[in-house]
């Protein structure tokens, strides 16, 4: 597996990164993890525009959906024609938001474009991807994934707060891609965003080989002490997402 970060901005575009959207490749297969606020753009330089296979959206949030909406323009107004529509997983009423955000008044679907699935507990196949998805904690339906390939696995945690279920996708992973909002410092809302402290927490409980901490507010922390806040609590590998990082699992 090979994992590319199109975007890793927490809540909000930053300076220097689109919201959150990873894209994640075998065997010639393209699945992209999230699709949020400017990543469209971060897609075009490390993959063709026309190349995705599959979607999973975490949560209804916009800063992991808006260029979904987006990208419908790209596969219904091809110059050649519509191109093939693809599968899209996400929480109950995914297709209904895209195509609110789309605009219902003038289009009031998106299945032209995508085959949406609902994204429920439990286990599927997505080409070469076995996904396992479990709730976490997040004030709307929010899921964590963990993908495995051919005996390696990504984890993912989505937006989350402190969930024993995360730990548990989080198993063994070569590799976590946890989010890291908050700084232990700074008083902030509970049930809501990790502090990179608490990233590191459920690593070390799960027993990751190697920490990647993303979903990062510029606005809101400071990247070098969430870093440290992390290895705090972790003693394995971790570094901060950054566009385009490139991580091969196996």
């Amino acid at each position: 597996m090979r994992l590319t970060v199109l975007g890793c901005a927490g809540s909000f575009p930053g300076p220097d990164s689109p919201c959150s959207a990873y894209l994640l490749e075998a065997d010639g297969f393209r699945l992209l993890i999230d699709f949020g606020t400017g990543s469209l753009a971060s897609l075009q330089r490390y993959a063709g525009l026309h190349e995705i296979d599959a979607i999973i959206l975490s949560h209804l949030h916009c800063d992991h959906i808006l260029d979904a909406s987006s990208y419908v323009v790209v596969r219904r107004y091809n110059p050649s024609g519509p191109l093939p529509v693809i599968p899209l997983y996400g929480p109950s009423g995914t297709a209904e938001r895209l195509a609110a955000i789309y605009g219902a008044d003038a289009v009031a679907t998106v299945d032209d474009v995508y085959d949406v699935h609902t994204l429920e507990q439990g286990s599927f196949e997505v080409g070469p991807f076995r996904v396992t998805a479990d709730r976490v904690n997040h004030p709307v339906e929010t899921f964590g994934l963990r993908v495995e390939h051919e005996g390696r696995v990504l984890s993912y945690s989505g937006d989350t707060a402190e969930s024993a279920a995360l730990v548990e996708l989080s198993r063994g992973a070569d590799l976590m891609l946890c989010e890291a909002s908050y700084l232990d410092s700074v008083p902030h809302p509970p049930d809501l965003h990790l502090t990179g402290r608490e990233a590191g927490e459920h690593a070390s409980a799960a027993g990751v080989k190697r920490l990647v901490l993303t979903h990062l507010v510029h606005a809101w922390g400071d990247a070098a002490v969430t870093l440290a806040e992390a290895k705090s609590s972790f003693g394995g590998p971790v570094e901060l997402a950054r566009v385009g990082a490139i991580y091969e699992l196996g």
